[in-house]
This record gives C-alpha cells, structure tokens and sequence, in this order.
C-alpha cells in the first residue's frame, strides 16, 4: 500500500479501489468521534474524483499523461483518470482525414464559399524565372497520436510550414509552362513524397494522403500574357494534330498507290516476257520447219503474212485467161452509198 492506496508500484488504481478505500476512512473516521468533517472530506473528494470521468469519440484515441508523462492511450468508449492537474487527456482524431490549406484561407464554406488569399504563403519562383501564386490543399491523417502530440511543438503549424516549403523546392526545379499545363500531376507527386519525408525526419506522427494544386496562375499584372501563351501552345497542339491527321490520311493512300503500280509494272513486265520467250520458242519452231522444209515453210509464211496484209482490202480477181477487160460493179460501194443518203434524209427531216 503506497500512501493509503492499495495500487502498488507504478499501478494506476481502479475507481473501486479508491471508493472502498475512501469509504473505510470515512467509518474509520465516525468511530473514532470525527464522523461529520470525515463525512464532508470524502464527499468532497468523491466529487473531485468524479471529474476524472471523460469518453472518447470513435473516431478519436485519447493520450493520459501524469505530470506531463505519457501513461497510456485509451480506445473510444468511458473512462476513468485522476482528475486535473495529477493527469490529463488529449483526444487525437486519428481516424478523421483532416485538412491544411496552404496559400489561402476559407473565410465561409457558403454557397457561395469565400476565401482569403495569402500572397506570402502562394507566390513562387519557377526555375526559368517567372512567378506563379500557388494555392493548394494537403489531406494528411494522424498514424501515431503520442508522436503527434509531443514530438513536434504545433504539429499542425509545423506540416503547414514544411508542405509549404516542399511545394517551394519542387516549384523552383519546374518551368512555368509545366507548373500551368501538363505538370500539375507531377508537381503534386513531387510535393506529396517530399512532404512526407520531412515528416518522417521528424518523427511527427502524420501521414500524408495527397497534395491538391487547387490554382496555379501567374500574378495579376501579366495573366493576360500568359493566357495569350497558353491559347497559342493550344494552337499550335492543335495544328500539330490536324497536321498529324492529315498525314496519316494521305500516306496510307500513297503507299497504297505505290504498291497498286508496282504491282502492275512487275504484272506487265512478267507478260512481255512471257509474251518473247512465246515468240523466241516460236521462231524457233518456224526455223526447225525450214530447216527440214525450206520451200514449203517459205511458201506458207508468204500466204499468212499476204493474208494478214490483205485481210480488210477490196480485192479483184481477174483471170487473164478471160481474153479483156470486164466492168465491174463495186456492189459494197453502193450499198454504202445508199446507206449514207438514207441517214442524211432521216437527219433532215428530224429537223423540220
């Protein structure tokens, strides 16, 4: 028993123990003539005990320290511990994702919702010289409650500084054109892996769930230029693709009509020699059937070439035996003849 207390040696006792204990001195006291002071001591004592009573939310852990030293954390749910200033609770929401705004301040949630910006937190210098106001958000949840609370003085002013800080050194290795358009995503990596390591450095207890740019712009005297820049990177984005579209149309129909050409010059140069070696194994057929038969083969490519000469002339034969001259009625001729006057009258009188 340590000063009257049945707790033992670094035991904090249970609210029995101290009742039963308070209740015993009370009798105590009654018996031995001192019965209404005890009565009112121990009355009052169980209403300061009684103040020790406090609940935990479930979203939250509380941290019990003694004089300032870490004794314990308690789940959510009632319980118990000695009243103030012996022991005190922390309750640490470690189950909330909470919120820091770095660059502005909401005034009002709204609608409409009011904000205050903060030109000293947000305005930045990119690598390539130019100045950018940076507004963002970083999302972080409490890991550990103990660390949290005392292992950094102002855990919530100390994230605001470092996210602050992180955001800075990853805006200054970035050019404006990447800060404004398509480097957002990494600016917010960058930000979240860097902040997290400062965090940890530091041993504080908090881990970072994301960095959100909410607005990106450059100061109000030169945002005019700036959007002319920006409408003319989109320009040129956008005739790039138009050009791109325009090659990818017309180079598959080149290359069609290429191949469709080369095919018919490789079709056209298999038929013409196909057509000489026809014709060389031809004459040499013709030249075998001379040899054997010079007249014969003489006589007959006399006949076919007269033949294909002869094939459309108008021809007379005469028989010199005939003893003179015949007239001749060209009947084909006049057949001819009437057929062009005939179509010359049908001509005149389809146009009276």
């Amino acid at each position: 028993m340590a000063n009257g207390f049945p707790n033992g040696r670094g035991r904090t006792p249970q609210p029995d123990e101290i009742l039963n204990e308070v209740f015993n001195r009370i009798r105590n006291s009654g018996a031995s003539g001192g019965g209404l002071a005890a009565i009112v001591a121990g009355v009052a004592l169980l209403g300061w005990l009684a103040t020790g009573i406090y609940q935990i939310n479930p979203s939250e852990v509380g941290v019990v320290t003694r004089f300032g030293e870490v004794m314990k954390t308690t789940p959510p749910g009632l319980h118990w511990k000695f009243p103030t200033p012996v022991e005190q609770v922390y309750k640490v929401p470690i189950a909330r994702v909470l919120k820091e705004e770095v660059g502005f301040e909401t005034i009002a949630v709204g609608p409409p919702a009011r904000y205050r910006d903060d030109v000293q937190e947000s305005r930045m210098l990119t690598a390539d010289g130019n100045i950018v106001d940076v507004d963002f958000i970083v999302q972080y949840t409490i890991s550990d409650a103990t660390k949290y609370l005392f292992n950094v003085r102002e855990p919530r002013e100390t994230l605001h500084d470092l996210a602050e800080a992180a955001m800075r050194s990853v805006i200054g290795s970035s050019t404006i054109d990447s800060a404004l358009t398509e480097g957002r995503l990494e600016v917010q990596n960058l930000t979240q892996d860097l902040l997290q390591g400062y965090l940890d450095h530091y041993d504080a207890g908090m881990h970072v769930n994301t960095v959100k740019l909410q607005d990106v712009v450059p100061p109000g005297p030169v945002q005019d230029a700036f959007k002319d820049v920006i409408n003319a990177e989109q320009d040129k984005e956008r005739m790039i693709n138009e050009a791109e579209g325009f090659r990818n149309d017309i180079l598959p129909k080149a290359r069609g009509s290429a191949a469709q050409k080369t095919n018919e010059a490789e079709g056209y140069a298999e038929s013409q020699v196909k057509l000489a070696d026809g014709a060389a194994q031809s004459f040499a057929l013709v030249y075998e059937a001379y040899r054997v038969a010079p007249e014969v083969t003489r006589r007959r490519l006399y006949l076919e070439t007269m033949e294909k000469v002869m094939k459309n002339a108008n021809k007379v034969v005469v028989d010199s035996r005939g003893g003179g001259a015949l007239p001749l009625l060209s009947l084909d001729r006049v057949m001819e003849r009437n057929a062009i006057g005939a179509a010359a009258a049908a001509a005149q009188g389809g146009t009276r």
